[in-house]
């Protein structure tokens, strides 16, 4: 009996094309594991109303963990132009495979790690080593929203707020409604993992990247809740930035940040800033953990124009292969990925279209499990 049961979600797009990169490496590392695969994507939302299948999650629930590549998402009513026409008017909504992952198994913590690795012609500056924690399943992201404005939704916000005043005159088809929902406990959890993270891989600080003086409550709830954790971290330097401010600051002193922290929306354009400092999305990986489970991935899109001619940098895949061994304990493999992958990269003999080259997907895993 293996190991790790480990489910692969390959999904759509250019998922496919990088998973089978990942599945080249894993091969090579030799890693104890069973491999299942678990359908998510586009073609099940099509043919079945349904882009994360009951049966997926049944899967995930007998798993040690996931590793997920990629899914095409559309707005709501492209969604519901392209269900089969038996499915069409039945009031089926779309709704992110990933998230609803994420909300299920409650899987808080995103981490996503963006590192300049030395000889990458795309990088903003060599020395870049930047984390961020973004919380997961709560904030923006939740799904609370409105549209139109029930009355009853209305009259309630105008009861705990007279600011709805304002819109008095606007009719409820005319108005949309998202609610930034926190709680306590999900600032305090998503505080503590930064601040574990930080102690124990070695960063001197923890920057709180959320907006206070203008969303007084959600992020003013965060970053209070920051100061009360970082008491039992005396050797780790708080720093509370404002989200507007800190995005300049990125990119004008990147080197200055390692351990960031922010809530779902803003936690998600920070990484994506943080990103391009070190090469774009083909370098970034992320990966979503709660205390049972985890599911790691690329943070790339689908990119369909690109499906099936493995064209793409599939090093964003490694890398969460890399935090896949790390989350299993499999440490010693995760550095010796982590170490190829930096090898191959630095010699610059092996490049995807993206960094100058003309290697395909499978080239550039080829060339990485050859260093292993």
């Amino acid at each position: 009996m293996a190991k790790y049961r480990i489910a692969l979600m390959p999904g759509d797009g250019i998922g496919n094309d990088v998973m089978d990169a990942a599945q080249l490496v894993l091969d090579k590392l030799a890693l104890d594991a069973e491999y299942v695969h678990a359908d998510i994507g586009w073609e099940f939302w099509c043919q079945e109303g349904e882009p994360l299948p009951q049966r997926t999650l049944d899967t995930l629930k007998t798993c040690d963990c996931g590793l997920f590549a990629a899914i095409t998402s559309k707005p709501k009513e492209e969604a519901e132009a392209e269900l089969c026409p038996e499915l069409q008017g039945q009031g089926l909504i779309y709704r992110s495979p990933i998230v609803r992952l994420r909300q299920t198994f409650d899987l808080y913590t995103n981490l996503r790690p963006c590192k300049a690795f030395k000889g990458n012609p795309l990088n903003y500056r060599d020395n870049i080593d930047m984390v961020v924690f973004r919380e997961n399943t709560q904030g923006l992201y939740v799904g609370v929203e409105f549209h139109p404005l029930p009355d009853e939704v209305r009259a309630a916000l105008k009861a705990h707020n007279d600011r709805m005043g304002v819109f008095d005159n606007v009719p409820g088809e005319d108005i949309a409604v998202s609610c930034r929902i926190f709680t306590r406990a999900g600032c305090r959890r998503i505080m503590r993992a930064a601040f574990e993270y930080a102690k124990t891989f070695g960063y001197p600080t923890v920057t709180v990247v959320e907006k206070p003086n203008v969303v007084r409550e959600t992020s003013g709830m965060m970053v209070r809740e920051a100061r009360k954790i970082a008491t039992d971290y005396p050797d780790i330097e708080l720093w509370e930035t404002n989200v507007d401010a800190m995005v300049m600051w990125m990119v004008k002193n990147p080197q200055d940040y390692g351990v960031m922290v922010a809530s779902n929306m803003f936690g998600d354009i920070i990484s994506d800033l943080a990103a391009q400092l070190v090469g774009g999305l083909g370098f970034a990986a992320s990966g979503n953990i709660g205390d049972n489970l985890a599911v790691f991935e690329p943070t790339h899109g689908s990119a369909p124009k690109y499906a099936g001619q493995y064209k793409v940098n599939p090093t964003a895949m490694l890398l969460a292969t890399k935090l896949m061994l790390d989350w299993l304990g499999e440490t010693e493999m995760a550095q010796r990925l982590e170490a190829a992958i930096a090898a191959v990269i630095e010699e610059g003999k092996v490049r995807t279209y993206d960094m100058q080259g003309d290697a395909s997907t499978l080239e550039m895993a080829q060339a990485i499990a050859d260093r292993l």
